[in-house]
């Protein structure tokens, strides 16, 4: 960063301030601020560049559009998903229409495009996007390469949220060996697909190969990332949901609050990622039987999932059931049924009726 401040400041006074060259500079600058998850100092820069782009090289210009792209990037990682959904919307248009629909950048913004729809939860839309760069990269990049590796990666997330966990798992497995063999075992997107085949065999109850694989990807992380970085926040929070799951509460509450000490320092109250490790938190309070502790928490986070990802998003569901739970535990059965309901109606809408979470709700 201190090289990038020397170097902007000789442009600014040889350039001045509008140059190409300038911009690329404060661009720069504020990939790196996102790369170390400090989101808001990137965004406060590529709201400096954005206008002044558009002024001088024109709104539908590949370096315009790249700004706009990583703007939507940081929006996307601070849980704003709509106007990230905006950014790569406006990007990927500009980019087809100024370079064409199969060059690497184009594809890059479609993966983009798809994986916010991912996270929204409307998962055929994401997978038609998903399918759309996946096609793309492999005709013109070639099925090894990074880029393509990336968007199997992201298939198989979907797959993995549907339930489908043999073709998660599957698709997986085919990026972790190209990954490995281009960019190595401790490349970050290689680690994030260590990350996810653990999710799978989390979701699937195979919680001592899932921990084997976190295990495997935490010091991974911490070293190329940080101890404080949003991803390797992501995997500690994964491996104390595991802590939970087998009953050993009062280590799965000192994880999480490394998490949330953590998240605090780089992400939002309302973020997706915040919430999802207070609900988290306030499940272990339930299983302890300190209903009024978890009740508070439940309500903080729905609260913030309605707000941030709407009433019938996945993830608000999960909270919904999770508060049905409670009820049920406290002996509140006419309470507990009501919101089972209401979570199970979300869950056979969103992700259908045989989806593995809808029968868990059933029973």
């Amino acid at each position: 960063m201190e090289l990038y401040e020397r170097a902007l400041a000789g442009y600014e006074k040889a350039l001045g301030t509008d140059h190409p060259d300038t911009l690329a500079i404060v661009n720069n600058m504020a990939l790196v601020f996102s790369n170390q998850g400090q989101y808001e100092k990137a965004l406060e820069l590529y709201k400096q560049v954005l206008p002044r782009k558009e002024k001088v090289l024109g709104v539908d210009h590949p370096d315009t559009l790249t700004t706009v792209n990583n703007m939507a990037f940081v929006f996307d990682k601070q849980g704003q998903y709509a106007k990230a959904l905006q950014g790569y919307e406006r990007a990927s248009a500009g980019s087809e229409k100024a370079l064409g629909a199969d060059h690497p950048d184009t594809l890059r913004i479609f993966n983009n495009v798809a994986s916010v729809l991912d996270k929204q939860g409307q998962y055929e839309k994401a997978l038609e996007w998903y399918k759309r760069a996946s096609a793309g990269s492999e005709k013109v990049l070639g099925a090894d390469h990074p880029d393509t590796l990336r968007i199997f990666n992201n298939v198989a997330s979907v797959f993995d949220k549907q339930g489908q966990y043999e073709k998660a798992l599957e698709l997986y497995e085919r990026s972790l060996a190209g990954m490995e063999k281009v960019l190595g075992a401790d490349h970050p997107d290689t680690l994030a697909t260590v990350h996810n085949m653990a999710l799978v065999f989390s979701n699937q109850g195979q919680y001592e190969k899932a921990l084997e694989f976190y295990e495997r990807a935490l010091p991974g992380r911490e070293k190329a990332l940080g101890v404080d970085h949003p991803d390797t926040l992501a995997t500690v929070n994964n491996m104390a949901l595991i802590s939970h799951k087998q009953g050993r509460y009062e280590e799965a509450l000192e994880l999480y609050e490394r998490v949330l000490a953590g998240i605090r320092k780089v992400l939002r109250p309302d973020h997706p990622a915040t919430l999802a490790t207070v609900n988290n938190m306030a499940f272990v309070f339930d299983n302890q039987g300190q209903y009024e502790k978890a009740l508070e928490l439940y309500q903080r986070v729905l609260a913030g999932k309605e707000k941030a990802l709407g009433v019938d998003h996945p993830d608000t569901l999960t909270t919904v059931n999770n508060m049905a739970f409670l009820f049920d535990n406290q002996g509140q059965y006419e309470k507990a049924l009501e919101w089972y309901k209401r979570a199970l109606a979300g869950i056979e809408k969103a992700l259908g009726v045989d989806h593995p979470h809808a029968s868990r709700i059933w029973q």
